[in-house]
């Protein structure tokens, strides 16, 4: 089943059950659609594929769209939001979690307008949350890295310690091979490029050979660089496959461009909830990418059994 069809049928649901709208109750118009991102739109990642949801968006609605690049402040959302306003923008996306608190700070405001974050925690009437839920994402590539590794030492390159996926990469590995090492480095950054492969070429030493990078920003330098030595990567946010079949095992992939097109979709039919909403790979939003040739097939099949079985009862390998 086609991925947009699927997450239509699973989430559809969701947006609905708590509805308790009044047939008085007037159905928003979904007049133009806006995008706030932390950096730029060209980082191959997490903020490229919010761009590509606001263009699934403007192809699919036939809607005005805009967005605006380098959003770090409240007042930086406060211009971006009154200017989003003179295009007669209705529902606008803040690409992280940190428009969660400014949304939430400033939504009484703007009472005509619906924000929608992401990974974040939200109030208000007219503020949406919607969280990927990682750890499942990060344990199963664990699994896959400890697999692979001819070292017994894995590592993550990751941007903040908060990160869900980074404990269940860790968890992941430890099942598969208790006795992996797993070093993970905090860039403290999504996007200093220069810092992540310092770390690179200091884990590169220790003789560490599997890398997950997990920060949009960096991700890609990191595995050009993991490439060039001969080394494995697992790729992150979007399937990265691309960059070379012999040196992405797999990719933890999350679905954002298409999630963005199903909640303008829900709220031009007046079901877009507020509060905080969490996604999975039973949600159809996460997944894992295409997987190396370098990988044995009986461990694909064995990844593939163990998310299947997650996907129908909730439960990691580690739980059962």
């Amino acid at each position: 089943m086609h991925i947009q069809r699927l997450l239509i049928l699973i989430l559809l649901p969701l947006f609905m059950f708590v509805m308790g709208c009044s047939s008085e109750a007037s159905e928003p118009t979904l007049d133009g659609v806006g995008l706030l991102i932390e950096d730029t739109i060209d980082d191959q990642g997490w903020n490229s594929k919010g761009y590509q949801g606001l263009l699934n968006i403007h192809s699919s609605l036939d809607v005005h769209v805009d967005f605006r690049e380098e959003v770090n402040s409240r007042y930086d959302v406060i211009s971006a939001t009154n200017a989003f306003i003179d295009q007669d923008i209705n529902l606008i996306f803040g690409h992280g979690h940190i428009f969660a608190e400014y949304f939430s700070e400033i939504s009484e405001d703007y009472p005509s307008i619906h924000f929608v974050s992401f990974n974040g925690e939200v109030n208000g009437d007219n503020v949406t949350n919607l969280e990927f839920d990682s750890y499942a994402m990060g344990f199963f590539a664990g699994m896959v890295g400890a697999a692979s590794t001819q070292s017994n030492h894995i590592a993550a390159i990751a941007a903040f310690p908060w990160q869900p996926e980074l404990e269940g990469f860790k968890n992941g590995a430890i099942h598969m091979d208790p006795n992996v090492d797993v070093t993970i480095k905090y860039v403290e950054d999504w996007t200093d490029v220069e810092k992540a492969l310092d770390y690179f070429d200091q884990l590169k030493q220790e003789g560490i050979d599997v890398y997950y990078p997990a920060g949009d920003g960096f991700h890609v330098e990191v595995i050009e660089q993991v490439k060039h030595e001969g080394l494995y990567a697992i790729g992150y946010v979007g399937d990265q496959s691309d960059l070379g079949e012999a040196t992405v095992l797999t990719s933890t992939v999350q679905h954002v461009d298409q999630l963005y097109e199903l909640v303008a979709q829900q709220f031009k039919a007046g079901a877009l909830q507020p509060g905080n909403h969490t996604f999975d790979f039973s949600d159809g939003v996460i997944s894992l990418g295409s997987f190396s040739p370098q990988v044995p097939t009986d461990l694909k099949e064995d990844i593939e059994e163990a998310i299947d079985a997650y996907i129908r009862n909730g439960t990691l390998p580690n739980e059962e």
